[in-house]
């Protein structure tokens, strides 16, 4: 596979390994038919390359090219079909299963299929504890509290794998490091991500691991041996970070996506620069460059990154991208994922038979995903560990020349319950067949209301506000963090007098404006920002168009268990594309139900 990073977090620090399970879709390809492995190898998705492996990488095949651009790079690149994720996700799935019977404090995060971050806080500080500085050489790390047999030798006088900076530091005894706690962290981190990675390699596939203080710093540093090495980032001191960050190009920087790059750019080159394709990596300038230009500032970012519509803030989570600081945690692992959802793009969809086409495929992939995800392995008959309540349908008309997601429509309705039927009592094909007649059809049309030309770009199904099979809410459904996130949002509207109203003990009177909406074909559909901030789980994000998989070295697709990235949907919360307000996911069936009311003349008060 491709990516995993390690992360152990102490303290006010975050120490990570960054792993990789390297280009994951190509070598499940290769582990089916091994007489690919020693040939150039591309996953091909519609019309370009999904991925790669790094024999195609070698005669200059890149991620994302053109299938006819690569061909003509390479002649002999072998292509395989990515379209049916499945086995990619099977392999995954197992992948994480193994890395998380090693957490302690099942602290491990998914980014994309290929890439993971893992908090290892308590497991290395218990083996600082217990490490007898008297015997490196011959130390054994402990990978159970209560099974003292359970763990492995290693030679705890050195870093395992590469090592990036921290000058000519050949051990830990000879460089007096031995009380230096963030090295012998870093030094047991990189230990415990050797012996993981050969794990790994145990299932038949080989990683990359990155270890430093960060998120940010480990998937960076973790780009520096590919395909099959570890590197440790040793900022012993203040200045080694900035270092590091200052010979990236800025595009390459994790949450630095090609608008924020775009701005940047022109602005310290100080003359227009050509706006580059959103997937492409190009840069003219450095992040030590922009970092070090005497305009620049987090008030001056401020200035630049945010515009109508955008989150406050921006220019302050850029200015610490710049400077090596990533403060965001890892997230809990979970076994049920807060929603489940499937999407595909087209040129232009304007016929129903191609509608009615298109939502089948969709819905094949989705009922199998849930059964996957969501029902007990090896149980006869099927036992649902969670259910989705809502099922939601995204559509996108084909915009070239608009933003990806311009005009994105989405409408919410009860699952049906015969979604959950046991194959005994209806096949996989009926409940499909079923679920696009009755269900997701009358949605597209409520949507869409003409009969054909919607030039439709995107068609996205999605199986939401999931429920125990105790009756409790699945994992990443909390109402009272829906309330928090929700005074967050609104903190930015609220209108305050000279004097602090707390202080004065006088009523707090807040002022929310809705996002902007525009009416097409009779349905308001919300109009995104020029750049947005986009939060999502493993991301450090800033614009509308950055995350964490978002740059170079990142050969996964999106979070499998979280919302689209182009979503506006947060953890247990939607934002309603009719009025702006942001809606529990419990809620959006009488929400969309209440709007409906009011286009019919029969509601009351606006939302």
């Amino acid at each position: 596979m491709s990516s995993v990073s390690l992360i152990v977090v102490g303290s006010n620090l975050i120490w990570p390994n960054a792993y990789s399970y390297l280009h994951s879709y190509s070598q499940c390809v290769e582990n089916r038919q091994p007489s690919l492995k020693s040939l150039p190898l591309g996953i091909k998705q519609k019309t370009i390359l999904a991925t790669c492996n790094y024999e195609a990488r070698r005669r200059g095949v890149k991620k994302l090219m053109l299938i006819t651009d690569a061909k003509k790079i390479c002649p002999e690149l072998v292509i395989a079909n990515g379209e049916d994720l499945s086995p990619f996700r099977d392999v995954s799935k197992r992948l994480y299963a193994l890395l998380r019977s090693y957490s302690w404090n099942g602290k491990i995060e998914r980014l994309g299929l290929d890439e993971m971050f893992l908090d290892v806080t308590d497991i290395v500080s218990y083996n600082l504890n217990l490490l007898n500085r008297n015997a490196l050489h011959r130390s054994f790390f402990y990978l159970s509290r209560d099974d003292p047999e359970r763990g492995f030798e290693c030679d705890a006088t050195d870093v395992a794998g590469c090592v990036h900076g921290g000058g000519q530091v050949s051990s830990a005894t000879e460089a007096g490091l031995l009380d230096n706690t963030v090295y012998m962290r870093l030094l047991l981190a990189s230990h415990l991500a050797r012996y993981l990675r050969l794990k790994i390699e145990e299932e038949g596939f080989t990683t990359s691991c990155g270890i430093s203080t960060n998120k940010l710093l480990a998937k960076l540093v973790g780009n520096k041996n590919k395909p099959r090495n570890q590197t440790t980032l040793l900022a012993l001191k203040e200045g080694d970070a900035l270092s590091f960050m200052d010979e990236h190009r800025l595009r390459a920087v994790p949450g630095i996506g090609s608008k924020i790059t775009h701005i940047l750019e022109a602005f310290v080159l100080d003359r227009d620069v050509e706006a580059a394709d959103s997937h492409s990596m190009e840069c003219s300038v450095t992040a030590g460059e922009v970092r070090s230009h005497p305009g620049i500032s987090p008030p001056t970012l401020e200035k630049l990154l945010v515009g109508p519509g955008s989150e406050k803030g921006l220019g302050n989570k850029a200015w610490c991208l710049l400077h090596g600081v990533d403060e965001t945690p890892v997230k809990p692992g979970r076994d049920i994922p807060t929603q489940i959802s499937i999407e595909d793009t087209y040129k232009g969809l304007n016929e129903p038979d191609e509608i009615r086409r298109e939502l089948i495929l969709i819905s094949t992939s989705l009922l199998r995903r849930m059964h996957v995800d969501l029902v007990e392995a090896d149980s006869d008959p099927p036992k649902w560990m969670a259910y989705p309540k809502t099922i939601r349908l995204t559509t996108r008309p084909k915009t070239a020349d608009k933003p990806y997601s311009w005009v994105r429509a989405s409408r919410s309705e009860p699952l049906p319950s015969f979604v959950f039927s046991s194959a005994t009592t209806m096949t996989a094909e009926k409940i499909v067949e079923k679920l696009v007649e009755k269900t997701l059809l009358p949605m597209f049309y409520k949507l869409n209301p003409a009969r054909r030309g919607w030039n439709i770009g995107l068609l996205n199904v999605c199986a939401a506000n999931m429920t125990g099979t105790d009756g409790g809410v699945a994992s990443g459904r909390d109402i009272g963090v829906m309330f928090r996130r929700q005074e967050g949002v609104l903190r930015e509207f609220t209108v305050y007098g000279d004097d602090d109203p707390a202080e004065n003990g006088q009523t707090q009177t807040q002022y929310t404006t809705a996002a902007p909406v525009i009416a097409k074909n009779g349905v308001k559909v919300q109009v995104s920002p020029v750049i947005e901030l986009t939060e999502r789980s493993a991301t450090t994000a800033v614009g509308d168009d950055v995350q964490m998989d978002d740059y170079a070295g990142s050969d996964g697709e999106e979070d499998t268990w979280e919302p689209d990235h182009h979503d506006s949907q947060q953890d247990g919360v939607e934002q309603c594309p009719l009025c702006g307000h942001f809606i529990p996911l419990f809620a959006l069936t009488a929400h969309d139900r209440f709007h409906s009311l009011e286009e019919d003349g029969s509601g009351g008060a606006a939302s």
